[in-house]
């Protein structure tokens, strides 16, 4: 096999041309929210913490997560041939890239449940002990299992026989609909896929629901009624993030492999790949007041800017 067909979205030629504009305006947006959020975090000295740290990288996984299926998904809607080639080491890429950012976004919403922990329960110690050296190894492993798993599943992948039909039914290279097209037994395929995604999955919502619990007991201590609602704020957008992210996941990966499967996960597909990177910038930044005060500020700047140079202009 030295190539397979992409079946895409749908197969109404009609609807290519609106399909395409709504997902452009998907992927536009998903870079500019994440785009913006890293910059505003890295130019803003207030948003200098710990939280927004992992926020930006947060914020890196999604681009690349989006950016993995966009581009090639974008030219296929376009183009004039009913059959949409990828190549086999296109393919198999692909499959890496998606499961390695997959696995990392788990991790790194683990990393940002513990920080939250921290800064709830040991306010007065949470600037010591989460130190930028704790930040930088609770983001750096994320990257490191996500590459793992990637790099293991990717091997069990080539290690497959496509003898048959190579027509992928789904819009990008997706493990089960590979293993429809396999004519090797998919046993091991199979098992190492649950196992993997089930030890993983498992494990960072035990840090998330260990961590939330010890908050959920600090923040019923705390008598301000100001202070739990500041509290839960700060929480609810991480929760919500939490939330979209592993139930679309669970929906994906942990269910067997046939033709109806594959036709529900095109719908799953779409929200993971789609719409929760374009949410988290929102969901996770917007709602806290940090975020908006450094808006306020540079759109305040900004006005204060054109007032001044029309001013000059007139004078002139």
């Amino acid at each position: 096999m030295t190539e397979f067909i992409l079946l895409g979205l749908s197969s109404q030629q009609e609807l290519q041309p609106i399909l395409f504009m709504v997902f452009l305006l998907i992927y536009l947006i998903t870079l500019t929210g994440n785009f913006g959020m890293i910059l505003l975090t890295r130019f803003t000295p207030q948003l200098q913490t710990p939280m927004y740290f992992f926020l930006t990288h947060l914020a890196c996984v999604d681009i690349f997560y989006s950016t993995n299926v966009s581009p090639q998904m974008l030219v296929n809607f376009l183009s004039e041939k009913k059959k949409k080639n990828i190549s086999y080491a296109g393919c198999l890429a692909q499959c890496f890239v998606f499961v390695t950012l997959l696995f990392t976004e788990y991790y790194m919403l683990g990393a940002m449940a513990y920080d939250r922990y921290m800064a709830i329960c040991n306010p007065l110690h949470y600037k010591i002990r989460m130190s930028r050296s704790l930040c930088i190894c609770l983001v750096n492993f994320p990257y490191f299992c996500g590459s793992m798993v990637g790099t293991m599943q990717v091997i069990l992948t080539s290690c497959l026989s496509f003898c048959g039909s190579n027509t992928i039914n789904h819009f990008y290279c997706a493990d089960l609909p590979l293993l429809m097209l396999t004519c090797s037994d998919t046993y091991i395929k199979q098992t190492a896929l649950f196992v993997s995604e089930g030890i993983n999955l498992t494990g960072s919502l035990l840090i998330i629901l260990i961590s939330y619990v010890f908050i959920f007991i600090t923040i019923m201590r705390i008598r301000s009624s100001k202070g739990q609602h500041k509290a839960f704020s700060t929480c609810g957008s991480h929760l919500t993030a939490v939330t979209m992210f592993y139930g679309s996941l669970t929906c994906m990966y942990l269910r067997p492999a046939n033709n109806q499967s594959v036709e529900q996960g095109k719908i799953v597909s779409v929200i993971c790949i789609f719409v929760n990177p374009m949410l988290n910038p929102f969901i996770c930044s917007l709602r806290n007041n940090d975020v908006k005060q450094a808006l306020r500020r540079i759109f305040m700047r900004n006005v204060g800017a054109m007032k001044k140079s029309s001013l000059l202009t007139v004078s002139q």
